[in-house]
């Protein structure tokens, strides 16, 4: 889930929607905070606990909070439409900052639910508000990929390593793209300077394994699956990706323990990065 980046919003938003008077500003963020809390502990009851606040009055904030429980009970598309009335709604009254993010993250629950042209489409509104926030235009870039626009995954990349120079997850998935429009060494130049930003990098590893078998060096694509099959589970999908590709190659890899619950949750939304999924 992305509770992280949805905390700095949902204050913000209190601030932004109820009465001026600090006393009620106030009594609004604790609601907040206790939405969210419940949210996190038990999503159903989060989202039983925001609609019932919604009818005493809870207006943008008791619906936002109520669309990110939808995000953790995966209710993707419903929650998705909510986030987009809720910008709609917020147009007159909130800063087009507060705006730009609500759409991006409407964009993210699209493009979880599998809908990259319903993505797209919330993502280049966003980014007509906000033509220069590189972590949007690698949003739009992701759901361009997941939809087989690979090009146009690679411009976007492009727009926003101009905008973020040294932005490794953009690299790597700019190396994912060059791969899958058969421009190897492209993608190779990108992941070698994404590992030199972050060394032993698990996802900059398996799009390595992946371009080297491509070029023919198996040998060497051994040598990056093993890398980042060694650190287990929680090398998230990249462990999958090194552990199968490995057993392509007829070599035998256990499957590596269950991370810790706590830092692998079912579900994981904002922080934009975190719902994104690699262009491959």
């Amino acid at each position: 889930m992305m509770f992280t980046r949805f905390l700095i919003l949902f204050f913000a938003l209190v601030v932004s929607v109820v009465p001026a008077h600090a006393q009620n500003t106030g009594i609004e963020a604790e609601r907040y905070n206790a939405c969210l809390a419940t949210v996190q502990e038990n999503a159903e009851a989060g989202f039983e606990r925001a609609r019932d606040w919604r009818i005493q009055g809870g207006g943008i904030p008791a619906r936002h909070c109520a669309a990110l429980a939808l995000i953790q009970l995966q209710k993707f598309g419903t929650a998705a439409q909510m986030l987009e009335q809720i910008a709609q709604d917020m147009a007159a009254e909130s800063s087009p900052e507060l705006r730009v993010e609500v759409l991006a993250q409407a964009g993210q629950a699209w493009l979880m639910q599998g809908d990259t042209a319903r993505a797209i489409a919330v993502q280049t509104t966003a980014l007509r508000l906000a033509p220069d926030d590189a972590e949007l235009m690698i949003d739009r870039a992701l759901a361009h990929g997941g939809g087989g626009r690979y090009w146009e995954a690679i411009d976007d990349l492009n727009r926003a390593i101009e905008l973020r120079p040294g932005h490794a997850d953009a690299l790597v998935y700019r190396a994912s793209a060059y791969r899958l429009v058969e421009a190897p060494d492209l993608g190779l130049a990108d992941v070698a300077e994404a590992l030199r930003l972050k060394p032993d990098d698990p996802d900059a590893l398996a799009e390595r394994g992946l371009l080297r078998r491509l070029t023919g060096d198996d040998q060497g694509a051994r040598q990056d699956w093993l890398r980042v099959v060694r650190v287990g589970a929680q090398a998230g999908a990249a462990f999958e990706i090194a552990r199968t590709n490995l057993e392509k190659l007829d070599v035998r890899v256990e499957p590596a323990p269950s991370a810790p619950a706590s830092k692998a949750p079912a579900s994981k939304p904002p922080g934009r990065a975190q719902v994104r999924k690699k262009v491959e």
